[in-house]
Parts: structure tokens; C-alpha cells; sequence
């Protein structure tokens, strides 16, 4: 279904980030905090996004036919309690494909978003509330 309520908006960079956690070795640490250390980088997390952002680009291309062959939303999609709505009004049911964020409004309720969303995959984040997601959790990939 297309909605121009949904919003898709491409995201690069910005204040919304996830936190992850990597587990490294005493020797790449320490490696990690000479270069650091000389200047190379302000700190660690900067070399890690660095790195992260190269092997990103390095692979754009696979990345992109990906996105397109699955046929996923890149960037950020917005389900508002009035897109969802909609969508229960005219009898259909989304299947939410998302690399980047995916978000439910914290109005919409377990109800709503169970007659609505078929699936959702996300790769990236997902943000709905507890009370969605737990609904939703069968249909999460």
C-alpha cells in the first residue's frame, strides 16, 4: 500500500543511534588506543564508526540490490494510529520491510496494530511499545 502519511525517510547520520556492543581482544584494544592516542582518531568509538562506515561503503552495491530485490524501505518508516487506521479501513494488512527504523506511534494499540501488520522485519531498530511489540511478537522477523 502506498501512503504518503508513511513516511520513508533516508537516514545516514543523526542523533538517533543504537548502542551495540563488541567484544575485542587485549591486542586490538590496545592497537585501537595507540592510534587514538596519536591523534588518529578522538577516540575509540570514532576509529569503530570509521571502520564500520568503510566496510559499509566497501559494500554499498550488494547493499543496494538487496534493498531493491527484497524490496525493503531504506531509512525510516513511520506508522502513525491514523495510517494504520486507513489501512484497517480499506481491509488490508501491511507486512512492514524496513533496513533502518521502523517505528509505531505510541498511540496505536495492541488491537490496532494486530488487525493491521501482517509481519515486520527490520533490520535495524524496531520502536513500538512494549505493548505492540508483545502483540506483534509472532509476527516479527
Amino acid at each position: 500500500m502506498k501512503d504518503p502519511a508513511i513516511v520513508a525517510t533516508p537516514r545516514t547520520r543523526g542523533g538517533d543511534s543504537e548502542k551495540i556492543t563488541i567484544n575485542l581482544g587485549p591486542v586490538d584494544l590496545g592497537q585501537i588506543d595507540l592510534l587514538v592516542e596519536e591523534g588518529f582518531y578522538s577516540n575509540r568509538t570514532d576509529l569503530i564508526r570509521t571502520a564500520i562506515r568503510n566496510q559499509l561503503a566497501l559494500h554499498a552495491q550488494v547493499v543496494q540490490e538487496t534493498v531493491a530485490r527484497r524490496a525493503l524501505v531504506l531509512g525510516l518508516q513511520h506508522f502513525s494510529r491514523q495510517d494504520l487506521e486507513a489501512v484497517r479501513a480499506a481491509r488490508e494488512r501491511l507486512n512492514i520491510q524496513v533496513l533502518g527504523l521502523a517505528s509505531i506511534a505510541a498511540d496505536v494499540s495492541p488491537e490496532l496494530a494486530l488487525a493491521t501488520i501482517e509481519s515486520v522485519v527490520v533490520l535495524g531498530a524496531f520502536q513500538a511499545s512494549p505493548a505492540v511489540k508483545a502483540a506483534l511478537a509472532g509476527r516479527i522477523r
